[in-house]
């Protein structure tokens, strides 16, 4: 874990924030990365209910990646002039975008929330993997 702020922010501005959490891509593990990014939030002064949208996301995203991954999970948070972005990367394939052995009242709404909850999304196939970014306007 690593958090860390710009030294070159100016006074009165806020500052960048940044911290990196890697975990195994288990379930077990998803509650980590949920408490992390909550206590992180609330170090960093994010408001009640912009920090509760990011750790809902946090806890979709962590376990999508969880679930698809195949080694580990990494949580990136930023924090910079007001927009926390969220970025989870895994080590998992693409994802189908349709299960039909999945009934839909058990799976699938977590990007549903969290396309709801951002004000953007984006996923990308990398080499090692996926990556799923969230951006959260943050009032000061």
């Amino acid at each position: 874990m690593t958090d860390s702020a710009s030294p070159t922010s100016l006074p009165g501005r806020p500052c960048r924030r940044q911290a990196l959490l890697t975990l195994p891509a288990q379930e077990a593990h998803v509650s980590a990365a949920r408490h992390f990014a909550a206590d992180l939030l609330e170090t960093w002064s994010v408001p009640t209910s912009e920090r509760d949208s990011a750790v809902l996301i946090v806890d979709e995203l962590a376990t999508n990646a969880a679930q698809y991954g195949h080694e580990r999970m990494t949580l990136l948070l930023t924090l910079d002039h007001g927009t926390l972005h969220i970025v989870v990367t895994d080590s998992g394939a693409a994802v189908e975008r349709h299960r039909p052995d999945l009934a839909p009242d058990e799976h699938g709404r977590g990007t549903g929330i969290v396309q709801y909850l951002a004000q953007s999304t984006e996923t990308h196939q990398t080499r090692s993997g996926r990556e799923v970014r969230a951006c959260l306007r943050c009032s000061p």
